[in-house]
């Protein structure tokens, strides 16, 4: 695997301002990661859940926070299942993300 493509985990958190308001900020951390095209069987999968799958990330275990969102190549990617795999892995499987790409 070779994990050598940069990617930017996205989250999207609520913190409070000092009127006691939340304000949606937007954390970004950059992390390397293995990427690879969904496969036809999960493509097929989830077009009947109503999912598009697309790209699958695999990156360390200790980078991924649960973040929701994943940018790369200039694109948006939603997150709708991870699955950890050996050793100290993390599959990221997305979607592209309607609305935020332009």
């Amino acid at each position: 695997m070779d994990r050598s493509t940069m990617i930017t985990l996205i989250d999207e958190v609520q913190t409070k301002d000092t009127n006691g308001v939340y304000i949606p900020t937007t954390v970004r951390k950059d992390v390397y990661a293995d990427v690879r095209s969904a496969t036809l069987s999960e493509f097929m999968a989830g077009g009947q859940l109503g999912l598009h799958p697309d790209l699958t990330f695999t990156l360390f275990q200790y980078d991924y926070s649960g973040e929701e969102l994943v940018e790369y190549n200039g694109l948006v990617y939603t997150v709708y299942r991870t699955y950890i795999g050996r050793t100290d892995t993390i599959e990221l499987h997305t979607q592209r993300r309607v609305g935020r790409n332009g």
